[in-house]
């Protein structure tokens, strides 16, 4: 049976982290054995200590790194694993986990092998998300659009999916964002991209990784990538 990793970036989410798993759990995926890995990105709370209860494999960084390293260790350990399939997800419960076999669908079919789960074409909308997002979001997405040349309704997306050699020759040059840098460097590598629609709900628990200063931290990573080679 071939494997998905489901990984999960986390700080100090003892919130969430418990149902999240739960309801990872409930997934199924066709001829998928699923499984969790929960890198804990120098929580000071029992984040790690739940998602071990709850049956993840856990990674820690034994201090906060941020959230590009999180999901650089994510994928590297998924692949370690030995994951044929991967998808990622934010840990505070904003994306429903119920959502993956449709986010996956694609690699299974073979129409691509890298996949943004979109919040603004799903059902859902964003009904509630604070305009500084929401105008973040369309601004870093329509740059996204510029340079990939890609129709991409959602670039800040934290529910995502890899085909095994998209996750192993994924590179995050930047420890605080992997957003856009991701995207960057898979398109540029040559791997095929689509969006499908999810369902989205504001967080109840907790902080956001994303603060007033992102735009500072993310243009000199997207500056860095375009340079790469």
């Amino acid at each position: 049976m071939r494997r998905l990793a489901v990984v999960v970036p986390a700080m100090n989410e003892e919130a969430t982290i418990g149902e999240l798993l739960e309801r990872v759990a409930t997934v199924e995926v066709h001829g998928h054995e699923l499984f969790t890995v929960v890198v804990d990105d120098g929580s000071s709370d029992r984040t790690g200590e739940i998602a071990r209860r709850g049956g993840a494999t856990v990674v820690r960084h034994e201090v906060n790194r941020g959230l590009g390293a999180a999901v650089r260790t994510g994928l590297r350990s998924a692949v370690e694993e030995g994951a044929d399939l991967v998808a990622y997800l934010d840990a505070d419960l904003e994306y429903y986990p119920e959502d993956i076999p449709r986010l996956v669908e694609p690699i299974l079919q073979r129409r691509a092998d890298y996949v943004l789960g979109s919040r603004f074409r799903g059902e859902s909308g964003v009904r509630g998300m604070k305009a500084y997002r929401w105008i973040g979001n369309h601004v870093f997405t329509t740059l996204l659009i510029l340079l990939t040349r890609r129709p991409i309704t959602d670039g800040q997306t934290g529910m995502r999916a890899f085909s095994r050699e998209a996750a192993a020759n994924a590179e995050i040059v930047h420890d605080y964002n992997y957003a856009q840098v991701l995207t960057l460097d898979l398109v540029k590598k040559g791997y095929r991209l689509l969006e499908v629609p999810i369902r989205y709900r504001l967080r109840e628990h907790g902080a956001s990784f994303i603060s007033w200063r992102y735009p500072a931290k993310v243009l000199p990573a997207i500056l860095r990538e375009l340079r790469a080679p």
